[in-house]
This record gives C-alpha cells, sequence and structure tokens, in this order.
C-alpha cells in the first residue's frame, strides 16, 4: 500500500513484515492445536482484502477465522494496514493537536473463543499510528497488550498469564508490567456493569515514551510473548469434562465480552468511525452468546466464586 504520511520512515516495511510473520506464527500455531482435519480440527480461512478506490479510508489486510473447531468454537486473527484522511475521535482523545491529520495504522488483533468453558476466551493486539500532515515528520506511537477472560477460576492461570506479560516488559523498564497491568485494570471495566471483563493482563496505548526503535521493540516483545502465555493453559484446560451447566454459565460469561466491545472498545470505534471493514472489526465477536435477567449463582459455587475471587483488581504475582 502506498503511503504518504510513512513513506519517509524505513521502519515501515519492518513493521508491516513483522505483523503479518506473527499473524501467520499464531495461527499455525492454533491450526497445531486443533489437530489433524479428520479429527475434527478445524483450519483457519484467509480472507484477504482491500478498500475499494472510492473509499476515503485506503488499505488492505489479510482476516483469518476459524470456526467450529475441535478446540476454538470461533478463533479471529486480523491483519490490517490502513491510511485515511483524518484521525476518528476515538483515537485523538489524548492528543488533540492531531485532531482532523491524516493518519495511517496498521496492526495484528485476535480474540480466541473455546469451546471448552474451562479454557479461557483471551484477545492480544499490537498495533502502530501515525498522523500528520503528507511532507512533515510524522508523529508515531504503539499500543496492544493482551487479557485473559476465565469462564471457570483458576490461581495458576492467572499466575502464569500475569507472569508471561511481566517477563514481556521486563527488559525495558521494571516500572512498565505495573503500570501497564493498572491500565489493563481500568480499561477492561464494564463501566455499566460495576464488574471486570476478565483477570486481565496489559494494556498501553499512545506509547511512543521509549523513542520510536524501543517503543517498536516492546511493542514486538507483547507480540512474541502472547503463545507462551495463552497455550499452556489450553492444553491444561482442553480435555476437562463439561455438561450443559458450564455451557450455559459461559455464553451467560460470553455476553458481558459482546457489551464491552460494543459498548467501550476503543479498537471497535477507531474501526467503526473510520469507516474500517466491519467483519472484520467484528471478528471478536463469540458465536453464541446468552443473556440472563438478575443472574444469581449460589454462594460458594464456582460460578460465583468467578465473580468474587477472579473478576477483581488483584495482584496476581
Amino acid at each position: 500500500m502506498a503511503s504518504s504520511i510513512l513513506a519517509a520512515n524505513p521502519a515501515v516495511a519492518q513493521v508491516r513484515g513483522y505483523l503479518q510473520q506473527l499473524q501467520a506464527r499464531i495461527t499455525d500455531a492454533l491450526e497445531a492445536v486443533e489437530g489433524p482435519a479428520q479429527q475434527g480440527g478445524a483450519r483457519f480461512r484467509s480472507d484477504p482484502w482491500q478498500r475499494p478506490p472510492e473509499s476515503p479510508l485506503q488499505g488492505e489486510g489479510i482476516t483469518r477465522i476459524l470456526e467450529g473447531g475441535r478446540v476454538f468454537e470461533r478463533a479471529g486473527c486480523g491483519f490490517s494496514h490502513v491510511s485515511g484522511p483524518q484521525l476518528p475521535p476515538s483515537a485523538t482523545q489524548h492528543r488533540p493537536e492531531l485532531a482532523g491529520a491524516p493518519f495511517e495504522a496498521m496492526g495484528v488483533s485476535l480474540v480466541f473463543h473455546p469451546r471448552n468453558p474451562y479454557v479461557p476466551t483471551v484477545h492480544m493486539n499490537v498495533r502502530m499510528i501515525a498522523a500528520g500532515q503528507p511532507g512533515g515528520e510524522p508523529v508515531c506511537w504503539f499500543g496492544g497488550g493482551m487479557d485473559l477472560t476465565p469462564y471457570y477460576g483458576f490461581e495458576d492461570d492467572a499466575v502464569h498469564f500475569h507472569r508471561a506479560c511481566r517477563d514481556a516488559l521486563a527488559p525495558f523498564g521494571a516500572d512498565l508490567y505495573p503500570r501497564f497491568k493498572q491500565w489493563c485494570d481500568e480499561y477492561f471495566y464494564l463501566k455499566h456493569r460495576d464488574e471486570q471483563r476478565g483477570v486481565g493482563g496489559i494494556f498501553f496505548d499512545d506509547f511512543s515514551e521509549l523513542g520510536f526503535a524501543r517503543s517498536l521493540a516492546l511493542t514486538q516483545s507483547v507480540g512474541d510473548a502472547f503463545l507462551d502465555a495463552y497455550l499452556p493453559i489450553v492444553q491444561r484446560r482442553l480435555d476437562t469434562p463439561f455438561g450443559a451447566r458450564e455451557r450455559d454459565f459461559q455464553l451467560y460469561r460470553r455476553s458481558r465480552y459482546v457489551e464491552f466491545n460494543l459498548v467501550w472498545d476503543r479498537g471497535t470505534h477507531f474501526g467503526l468511525q473510520s469507516g474500517g471493514r466491519t467483519e472484520s472489526i467484528l471478528l471478536s465477536m463469540p458465536p453464541l452468546a446468552g443473556w440472563s435477567y438478575r443472574r444469581e449463582d449460589p454462594p460458594g459455587t464456582p460460578e460465583a466464586e468467578l465473580t468474587t475471587r477472579f473478576l477483581v483488581r488483584r495482584d496476581w504475582l
């Protein structure tokens, strides 16, 4: 894709190449977990796309989607590289001086919804955004992170996930994990429910304080840490027996995931406000979800324990 904002930055090809390689590496790993197709393992469908010439938002990407798998009921992992004539409001709330400026953005975003209720849903995203006037020096910043959303809580899963997040950030400063962990807790919070979305992880946005090269290296470290953070949890839980009770609770909790993504998530808002590809933006949606009016689980049950012990802001390490 031709770039007018980032053309002067030789790192653009490096960032784009890394993101495409990351997408391929993650989807290949998930197919390995799914297992052979003859044993019910699903494969990712690759859907390349390109914005039409008349669209104000230009760009291209590859959406990779797996549905109906042995392990994952739905797993979406998308790469996109787009540019537009002006930043949408969701991207300028912390940078008002760039309101209305042309922008360019590229990233990888994924959400995996497992079939077994004992395997948590996971989200990860890494991205770079640049804005500025053509011919001028672009302003570049990075964002991303990963967070875990269990339906049935396990202490060792939460600790493992947070340890992997901490270790990914450690080379860049001991202060970053506590900062990004708190940022994640504050961001992935359903204000209308007064409830955390899950056990958290790390989240960062509008990040450039380490300079371009080190901020990019940090973002890559987060992307590279994802498989080690998540797959051991999947392998530990995927064969846990479950029945209708667990499935019903999983669908009920998935509805909270839908609510957050549609009501509060800045990434969803950015994509829709900038005229992005709706089908790819909403790849995070689960295939099935359920709502229940004022559901109350008896105290002492695993379902009630999720809220009291896991959907709270804790120091998991």
